[in-house]
C-alpha cells in the first residue's frame, strides 16, 4: 500500500500527473495473499492465518482479528506506514490475487480449523478486499501485465 501511495504522490509532485493518468496494479501473491481478504475473513480465520504466515497485530501481539491493512491506525508500526488499502483503492488502485497462493493458505487454514477445504476456498474468494480480481498465479499476472506495457516495481 505504501509503494502504491507513492507512486500516485511522486507522480503527482514530479510530473503534474493524477490518479486517472495512473494504472496502479498491486499484485498480493505468497504470503502476502493474505491481505487480499476482508475482514470478514480475518474476524474468522485471523488466528491460523496468523500462524501461518507468523504475523500478529503490533500493538496486541496477538493474531489480528481484522486485515490491519484496512486500518490508518497503526502508523509506523507497519510497513505500510498508514496507507490502507481503502485509501489507495479510492485512489484507482486494483489488486490481483494469487490464485495458487489462496488455494494453499485455504487448504493450510481449512486443516488448521478442521473445515472443508473447498468450503474455505469459496469463502476467501467470495470475500476479497475491494477491486481485487482473482489471477491464476501472481507470477503469471506480473508477466502478462509485462506484456501489455506495465512495469514490475518489486518491495520486500
Amino acid at each position: 500500500m505504501l509503494y502504491a501511495n507513492n507512486l500516485y504522490v511522486a507522480n503527482r509532485s514530479g510530473y503534474q500527473l493524477t490518479e486517472s493518468n495512473l494504472a496502479i496494479v498491486v499484485c498480493l501473491r505468497h504470503f502476502g495473499t493474505v491481505f487480499a481478504y476482508n475482514d470478514a475473513i480475518w474476524g474468522t480465520y485471523g488466528k491460523a492465518l496468523s500462524d501461518l504466515v507468523g504475523f500478529t497485530d503490533p500493538k496486541t501481539k496477538q493474531a489480528p482479528s481484522s486485515n490491519l491493512l484496512n486500518s490508518a491506525d497503526y502508523g509506523e508500526s507497519l510497513s505500510n506506514l498508514g496507507s490502507t488499502i481503502p485509501s489507495v483503492v479510492k485512489r484507482g488502485t486494483q489488486f490481483a490475487v494469487c490464485d495458487m497462493a489462496t488455494t494453499f493458505i485455504s487448504g493450510r487454514v481449512a486443516a488448521a480449523v478442521k473445515a472443508n477445504p473447498q468450503e474455505v476456498y469459496k469463502e476467501f474468494v467470495g470475500n476479497l478486499i475491494p477491486n481485487s480480481h482473482m489471477v491464476p498465479a501472481g507470477v503469471v499476472a506480473v508477466n502478462r501485465a509485462q506484456e501489455y506495457g506495465y512495469t514490475l516495481l518489486t518491495a520486500l
